[in-house]
């Protein structure tokens, strides 16, 4: 009986059903254990396929596309020329800040030799009076001012109960650059200050102190103490119980300011945008639906630009008539002259002559000390040998005051 050899099939071409044809009755006994082996791998090679099959296949991760690259905003040269105007500004501004720390620091040098000069010239006796008195002197200040400080903490503790209401709209961060932030927060500081020397100060309010704005308030030495509301929520949502009483101080509106209402609450906004933004607090009002007005300047003086004054500005005005009750001394009063180069005569006739009487006395002192060393006594000489040369020296002396005096008399024409 022939038997058929294992060899003559090759591995890659037997498949299950032919593997399955191979019965013992075909096979010779020694070929057994490797049928065996051949079609456990077979079998094992098709499920292995199957489940290939039967995974998803990985996708392609797609490329990271190149981003374009940004070229730079070019600037229009009226911008360009803002920038620079604004940058010199910035430079000038911290240079003479550094020229008043070294005058600072120098005078306070100064000031030292002088006192320890003084030490050395006198007797051990006298120092030890010098020094008590000093001492006393400087307690005496301290506590004067600490008495001072406690008065404002009482008025202002009193204003925050019963006192005109002032917010001061901070929303408008994302609108500014972070030098008109800076300026705005100096603004703010002032208007603190202002407050806190009223006799009859007001209850102040700051809303929307977050983002960059709230970090740069934080920044203010002793910002934490300040006796004024601070909320980081914008007034419409921090004051909507009282929506109806609400009245954003705006320079575009029409109607006229003419009594401050203590159960109003009137809105400065806090803006510094070199008057990009026109128009934007009247709109902002009109879209939330309170009330708007403007301060009666128009009535009193005549602007030279525009009416839109700085924050600090608006709230000393308002301050300044809380105390007087008179739009016309609280304007003249708050106002810089450069501002107001033409007033109405009539109505400011008198607030006028108040500032001119003044002057014209001021005047009148530096003239008086102008004028005395021309009646100084010379001594006796000989009138004959003299008198070229003393003709001479009162011409220059002359001379001299004559112009002094014209430098001085042209303000009072002003």
């Amino acid at each position: 009986m022939r038997t058929t050899s294992f060899h003559s099939f090759p591995c890659h071409s037997i498949s299950q059903r032919n593997v399955s044809a191979l019965t013992p009755h075909t096979l010779a006994p020694k070929y057994r254990e490797k049928r065996t082996t051949l079609i456990r791998a077979t079998m094992e090679a098709t499920q292995n396929d199957e489940n290939a099959l039967s995974q998803p296949q990985p996708q392609p991760q797609p490329q990271p596309q190149p981003q374009p690259i940004s070229q730079p905003q070019t600037l229009s040269k009226n911008a360009q020329k803002k920038l620079l105007k604004q940058q010199r500004y910035e430079a000038k501004k911290a240079e003479k800040k550094a020229q008043e720390k070294r005058q600072k620091k120098e005078d306070a040098e100064r000031k030292r030799k002088e006192w320890e000069e003084t030490l050395a010239s006198v007797t051990e006796e006298e120092r030890a009076k010098l020094i008590e008195s000093r001492r006393s002197l400087r307690k005496e200040r301290m506590e004067k001012r600490s008495e001072e400080k406690e008065k404002k903490m009482e008025r202002l503790n009193k204003a925050m109960q019963c006192g005109h209401k002032i917010v001061v709209d901070l929303d408008f961060a994302h609108l500014m650059t972070p030098s008109e932030i800076q300026s705005l927060v100096q603004q703010i500081m002032y208007c603190y200050a202002v407050n806190g020397r009223c006799i009859n100060p007001c209850h102040l309010w700051l809303t929307g102190c977050e983002g960059e704005m709230g970090s740069q308030l934080k920044r203010l030495p002793g910002f934490d103490n300040w006796i004024i509301e601070k909320e980081n929520r914008p007034y419409i949502e921090a004051l909507q119980e009282q929506k109806e009483n609400l009245v954003y101080l705006t320079a575009d509106a029409e109607t006229v300011l003419e009594e401050l209402d203590p159960k109003k609450i009137y809105i400065v906004g806090g803006l510094v945008d070199r008057n990009r933004w026109k128009g934007i607090t009247m709109k902002k009002a009109k879209e939330q639906g309170i009330q708007m007005a403007k301060l009666p300047i128009g009535n009193y003086l005549k602007m030279s630009s525009s009416q839109v004054l700085t924050v600090n500005q608006v709230i000393e005005i308002l301050l300044k008539f809380i105390e007087t009750k008179d739009w016309k001394v609280s304007f003249f009063q708050v106002i810089p002259q450069r501002k107001r180069p033409e007033a109405d005569p009539e109505g400011c006739q008198e607030v006028a002559g108040e500032e001119n009487e003044g002057k014209d006395d001021q005047l009148d002192g530096k003239k008086k000390c102008i004028e005395v060393p021309s009646q100084r006594k010379r001594p006796e000489a000989d009138p004959e040998g003299c008198q070229e040369v003393e003709g001479e020296e009162n011409e220059g002396k002359d001379d001299q005051l004559d112009r002094k005096k014209k430098c001085i008399e042209v303000p009072s024409h002003g």
